[in-house]
């Protein structure tokens, strides 16, 4: 369910279809994302789950499959 999320904010963020994204998917090399752009996907995370996640986490995040998992990691 966190994956289904987070890949619709993915898609709203980026303007793309959010079926083309998979947990293997990169932000940068993939999706072409900078820093900005996994930024305000992280602020939609964040808002969407009630959670937070550390700025220097978010810097660490490569794939979606990472993201999901931290999300999950955070929600418990």
């Amino acid at each position: 369910m966190e994956l289904e999320k987070l890949c619709s904010i993915i898609a709203e963020v980026l303007h793309i279809d959010a079926k083309s994204i998979t947990e293997d998917t990169a932000f940068v090399e993939d999706l072409g994302a900078d820093s900005l752009d996994v930024f305000q996907i992280m602020m939609g995370v964040e808002e969407l789950f009630d959670i937070e996640i550390s700025s220097e986490t978010v810097d660490g995040l490569i794939t979606v499959g990472e993201a999901a998992d931290e999300i999950r990691r955070v929600v418990g």
